[in-house]
C-alpha cells in the first residue's frame, strides 16, 4: 500500500557517476568562513563557471547581451541569455524570460543572469530589493523591448538564488505587485538548515547565513525562512517546481518546502 504521507525528508541515495568523476578532477572548496571571502569566490569561480563546462554540456546560446538598469542600491548589472530557438516569439512579443539569481550561500557565485550585490559586503533585504527591481523592469519597458510577454516572467535559482526565489515570490504577493508566472527551486535553501538529517550528513554550518543577516533580523523571519512559516502564510504564491539533490545539506529543507507549498494549495512539482 502506498503513503498518502506527503514526505519531509529526502533520501541521500547514491553519489552519481559523473558527480564523482568531477570532484575527482577538482580540489576542494575551503568554505570555511575563515580568511578573504575574495579568494573563496575566486576559487569557486575558477570550479564552477559557466566556462568549466564541456562545450557539449553547454546550452545552445544565440547571443548573449550584458545590460545594467537602476536598481534601489545602485546600478544592476545583467547578463541575458537569448537562446537559439524562439525568435519568432520574440518579434511577436511573447517571449518567456526566466531572472535566475545564483546560489554560493549568498557570498560567492559566477554570475550567469543577474549580478546581485553579494554578502559580506552587503545584507538582508538588499538582494530581495534587486530581485524585485529586475521582476518589475522585465514586467515592464525592459521586456517589452526584448519581446517578452509580461505573463511569462519565471523566478529560479539554486541554493540561495532558490531561497531568494521562495522570498520574492511572498514579497510580491504581499505588496500587491505582478506575480511571477513560476518558480523554478534548485536544492533551494527554503529554510536555515538547523536540524534536518541532511544538513547533519553533509556537515553543513551556517557560517554563510550569519554573513547575510543584518544584526537584529532573526533567521525565522518570513522573508528570510519561507520555509518555517505557516500554510496560510504560504498560500496563493506562484507555482513551483522543486528539485533537490541526494549529497546535499539543504536536501531536506527542499523536500519539506514542496511538502508545505502543497499543503498550503500551490501547485508543485
Amino acid at each position: 500500500m502506498v503513503s498518502k504521507e506527503l514526505p519531509t525528508v529526502g533520501t541521500r541515495t547514491k553519489l552519481d557517476l559523473e558527480l564523482k568523476t568531477f570532484l575527482s578532477k577538482n580540489p576542494e572548496l575551503h568554505l570555511g568562513g575563515i580568511g578573504d571571502f575574495h579568494e573563496e569566490r575566486s576559487d569557486h569561480t575558477k570550479v564552477f563557471g559557466f566556462h568549466s563546462l564541456p562545450k557539449g554540456q553547454q546550452a545552445p546560446i544565440q547571443s548573449v547581451e550584458f545590460t545594467a538598469i537602476r536598481g534601489p542600491h545602485g546600478t544592476i548589472p545583467l547578463r541575458i541569455f537569448y537562446p537559439k530557438s524562439g525568435e519568432g516569439r520574440k518579434r511577436a512579443g511573447d517571449a518567456g524570460a526566466l531572472i535566475y539569481f545564483h546560489g554560493g550561500g549568498y557570498t560567492i557565485g559566477t554570475v550567469y543572469a543577474v549580478e546581485y550585490r553579494l554578502a559580506l559586503e552587503w545584507r538582508f533585504p538588499t538582494q530581495l530589493d534587486e530581485y524585485v527591481a529586475v521582476a518589475e523592469w522585465l514586467h515592464g519597458s525592459g521586456g517589452k523591448e526584448r519581446g517578452v510577454s509580461s505573463e511569462k516572467v519565471m523566478g529560479g535559482g539554486d541554493s540561495a538564488g532558490g531561497n531568494m526565489t521562495t522570498a520574492v515570490s511572498l514579497r510580491l504577493r504581499d505588496e500587491g505587485k505582478k506575480p511571477l508566472v513560476a518558480q523554478i527551486l534548485l536544492y533551494p535553501e527554503a529554510r536555515l538548515p538547523f536540524d534536518t538529517p541532511a544538513a547533519s550528513e553533509n556537515n553543513s554550518e551556517l557560517y554563510l547565513e550569519y554573513h547575510y543577516l543584518p544584526r537584529g533580523t532573526p533567521p525565522t523571519h518570513k522573508y528570510v525562512s519561507p520555509g518555517i512559516q505557516s500554510n496560510d502564510t504560504l498560500k496563493n504564491v506562484p507555482p513551483a517546481a522543486v528539485f533537490t539533490c541526494g549529497f546535499d545539506p539543504l536536501r531536506d529543507v527542499g523536500v519539506e518546502y514542496g511538502t508545505k507549498l502543497k499543503q498550503a494549495g500551490n501547485q508543485v512539482a
